[in-house]
């Protein structure tokens, strides 16, 4: 049998390298929020003629409207943010296109203020606070006739944790290299990629729940290692399947969700290394009480004389 269970060590290392370096690239680039969390004006236009998205930039520095974030759509549109604007602001910027590239068509625009962006903040901080308090209610009460029920629910907790910080941290880079901004959709990707996670969490905690009342093995650790094994191709290939058709939303759907398409992809990889290689590898550690090999330097072996 496979001994997942014990290389548990390895995978959090792993895992603390990969947040080391999310953490660095946000304590560097940070995030770049978009529209819906710091306010601004978006607005969706066609041109009949062709325009490249270097000549527009171009054009709307010299129109006073710097910093302006320019994307253009499978379809052909571009999406211009830029700060609030007023009716006759945005008139006055769609004429002065107009001149510019010829005929324009705005297809889209909407406006978001700073209270309401403040507002939309937090709220959305609110939504991930309640769904990660109400999981560590639910694991504990679901696990309630185990011994120390409270400790699946903390480490489906932690193990939730690493994969948001990892779907952060990357969107920070991306934000760097490419622009990219967080907004609602992907908090709605965060919140997805969490409910994915926790359900495939539950799935092995059940089966360590079940192999326990079986008596398997007097050894907690053979317990858990058997039951992550025996799920292991039901979450690989829930993932594998569930990959394909995110995928597909990641190479064809259009802007609009393409935050929330990368964070569910991103969190259906980390969700399922981490319902395999973290949740369960702390159960046992803890179990065992072995938080402080997590920390303690292994001694230097002796020099022969």
């Amino acid at each position: 049998m496979i001994d997942i269970i014990g290389k548990r060590f390895w995978f959090l290392l792993g895992s603390g390298i990969v947040n080391l370096i999310c953490i660095i690239s946000l304590a560097t680039f940070g995030l770049k929020p978009g529209i819906e969390l710091s306010s601004g004006s978006m607005l969706t236009v066609h041109f009949e003629q062709t325009v490249t998205e270097a000549d527009l930039k171009q054009e709307l520095t010299n129109l006073g409207y710097t910093g302006t974030i320019v994307q253009r759509t499978a379809a052909g549109d571009f999406l211009i943010r830029t700060s609030e604007l007023t009716s006759d602001a945005k008139t006055a910027l769609e004429e002065a296109l107009k001149t510019r590239f010829g005929p324009i068509t705005e297809s889209e625009f909407y406006s978001i203020s700073p209270m309401v962006a403040a507002e939309t903040t937090r709220n959305a901080g609110i939504a991930i606070g309640v769904a990660s308090i109400g999981i560590l209610l639910y694991i504990t009460l679901a696990f309630r006739k185990m011994p120390n029920p409270f400790r699946y629910g903390a480490c489906a907790i932690i193990a939730l944790g690493h994969d948001a910080l990892v779907a952060i941290g990357i969107f920070s880079m991306l934000g760097h290299m490419l622009g990219w901004e967080i907004n609602l959709m992907f908090i709605t990707g965060i919140l997805a990629a969490v409910g994915y996670s926790v359900n495939d969490t539950v799935v092995v905690f059940d089966r360590i729940r079940e192999n326990l009342r079986l008596g398997i093995s007097p050894s907690f650790e053979v317990v858990v290692n058997t039951s992550v094994v025996e799920t292991l191709g039901r979450s690989l290939n829930t993932s594998f399947t569930t990959l394909i058709t995110v995928l597909a939303l990641v190479l064809f759907v259009g802007a609009s969700i393409q935050n929330f398409a990368v964070v569910l992809l991103i969190g259906i990889v980390t969700g399922t290394y981490s319902s395999i290689g973290i949740a369960s590898g702390l159960l046992v550690i803890w179990e065992k009480g072995e938080w402080g090999r997590l920390f303690r330097r292994r001694p230097l072996p002796a020099k022969s004389q």
